[in-house]
């Protein structure tokens, strides 16, 4: 079925505060909308709208055939405690839905209550079930997660739980889910997140060769640039939203002109509006100060000087009303609000050793994976790209590095004075049921709650955030306030696993520049390709199938 979404002067937000408004856009079969924006500017929050997940504060969205099949896969994965990775298909596909629907339709059609009409009922729940899917969806599973890399060896769908899925699998598995659906419209938010290079591929061809429309929220700026078709763009500071046709990167070069174009209007108008208001000031002043000298210098009896000087006082004041007209027609042009961005650096530790890590044929196990024999070692200030498919072992090779487990085999050791700052994939300095300010001077027990809440402001996390468990943050909140620990405390070796997940665009870029100055050792482990282009390395290791080679 070929199906379009229109969504008209669409507002979302919450009762205390509209994120956006006057949002229009339709999608068609074929379109794949781009929707980008700050965290925080209402992305997600659209996409359940269009979703019909949550009711918009105004405007309205509507789908031509109504009946058309929309599938939302929101940004976390949602793994259920017990469910497992079938069950966890079933769901994500809608197939699960649509089987429990038929399954009263025909049990109504077996029984039906007076004035219903069973048959035509079952029928439509029939319809959805065989639109879905659901008659096969068994059968093309297994070959799905094959090709993905999750086969039989891998879990077992009917009793591997998605719980105990590492966050590289459950990817795999969420992104089975999506080329297992038949959605006629496909919403999508940050489907890149936590996707290997192949997963990142696969993704990209699926999303071209749909048919039905997509609207996808991602920060990742590469899969952007190879799938979107047009880009709507939710800015919270300037309290508009725009859609751009043309591509990512079309998008990016029509907003700076926009921009600028917006900028020189409002400067052309203040400039303008300025020398008016000071020619009236003036104005003013020489109708008031001809006044004054008229009545001071005129004689008495001098009727004809005083009138002259009068009338031309008065010539003066009609003058100023006539400046002050043509200020008062001047069509207001509002000063473009600058928008928050994140002022993010690195803290500076005192030189670690000239040694940081050394791994001496290291060996690590965990279940049937085992990792190594590796020899590697890292040298005080130096940068190294760590890439490889999900499950190759690069999280592992890292807490090797870093001391956080000890090896099965060989030796490892940390180098002297190395102060380690650190980001890692779960983003597990802040989880748990403590407040985030609690949790932050945890590792800052030197610092006051006071400054402590002004540093997690700089970074986007107002009072309302602080006081907030840890673990009920969002992922990229959760990823901003261990950017603010990187910055409070000092180090000199540097490792993050995943920064980008679930960070917004012009915070990847904050981070980028933070990396082109900091000079102690870097390990960095991303799958973002426009990061690894921009991103100054000395050394990649590739990790695959428990093997560490340098490339």
């Amino acid at each position: 079925m070929t199906a379009t979404l229109v969504a008209k002067d669409v507002a979302g937000g919450f009762a205390h505060r509209t994120l956006f408004d006057g949002v229009s856009v339709t999608v068609a079969p074929g379109d794949v909308l781009g929707v980008v924006g700050a965290n925080g500017a209402g992305k997600s929050t659209l996409l359940r709208i269009l979703a019909g997940d949550l009711a918009p504060l105004a405007g309205s969205v509507s789908l031509a055939p109504p009946d058309a099949f929309v599938g939302w896969l929101p940004q976390e994965h949602e793994r259920r405690p017990g469910e497992t990775v079938a069950a966890y298909l079933g769901r994500r596909t809608g197939c699960t839905a649509a089987t429990e629907a038929m399954d009263a339709a025909a049990a109504a059609l077996a029984d039906p209550s007076p004035g219903v009409d069973a048959a035509a009922a079952y029928s439509a729940a029939l319809d959805h079930w065989l639109a879905t899917g659901a008659a096969d969806l068994d059968d093309r599973r297994p070959q799905v997660l094959a090709d993905l890399g999750v086969g039989v060896d891998v879990v077992q769908p009917e009793s591997t739980q998605m719980a105990t899925l590492s966050g590289g699998q459950a990817a795999r598995v969420g992104l089975a889910a999506l080329m297992l659906s038949r959605f006629d419209i496909v919403l999508l938010d940050e489907p890149t997140n936590d996707l290997d290079l192949d997963g990142l591929e696969r993704l990209e061809r699926f999303v071209r060769e749909l048919r039905g429309g997509v609207v996808l929220v991602s920060h990742d700026r590469e899969f952007l640039s190879r799938t979107v078709t047009r880009v709507l763009e939710l800015d919270l500071a300037q309290n508009r939203t725009t859609v751009y046709g043309g591509g990512y990167d079309s998008y990016l070069q029509e907003r700076e002109v926009d921009r600028r174009h917006r900028r020189e209007e409002y400067e052309e108008f203040a400039e303008r509006k300025a020398d008016l208001v000071a020619r009236a000031r003036t104005q003013r002043e020489w109708s008031t100060h001809g006044v004054r000298n008229a009545i001071r210098k005129a004689p008495d009896n001098d009727k004809i000087r005083r009138r002259a000087a009068a009338e031309s006082s008065e010539k003066q004041a009609q003058k100023v009303r006539q400046m002050e007209s043509r200020i008062a027609r001047l069509d207001e042009v509002a000063e473009p609000r600058k928008e928050w961005t994140l002022q993010f650096t690195i803290g500076a530790a005192p030189r670690s050793s000239s040694v940081v890590a050394v791994l001496d044929r290291a060996v690590a196990r965990q279940g049937d994976f085992v990792l190594g024999p590796v020899s590697v070692q890292v040298d005080a200030g130096e940068r190294i790209g760590i890439t490889g498919p999900n499950g190759a072992g690069k999280s592992t090779l890292l807490r090797l590095l870093l001391g956080h487990r000890a090896p099965d085999e060989g030796r490892a050791a940390l180098g002297a004075n190395v102060a380690i700052g650190e980001i890692d994939q779960a983003r597990g300095a802040f989880v748990g049921e403590a407040r985030l300010v609690d949790r932050f001077e945890r590792f800052m027990p030197a610092w006051s709650t006071a400054e402590v809440r002004t540093l997690l402001a700089k970074f986007g996390l107002g009072a309302d955030h602080v006081e907030r468990p840890a673990e009920r943050l969002s992922p990229g909140e959760r990823t901003r306030a261990g950017l603010a620990l990187l910055q409070a405390r000092g180090t000199n070796v540097l490792v993050l696993d995943e920064p980008t997940n679930h960070l917004d665009l012009p915070a990847i870029v904050q981070l980028e520049e933070a990396l082109a100055t900091y000079d102690g050792a870097l390990l960095l482990v991303t799958h973002d390709r426009r990061m690894l282009q921009n991103v100054r390395m000395d050394r990649t290791w590739q990790v695959d199938r428990g093997q560490v080679t340098e490339l």
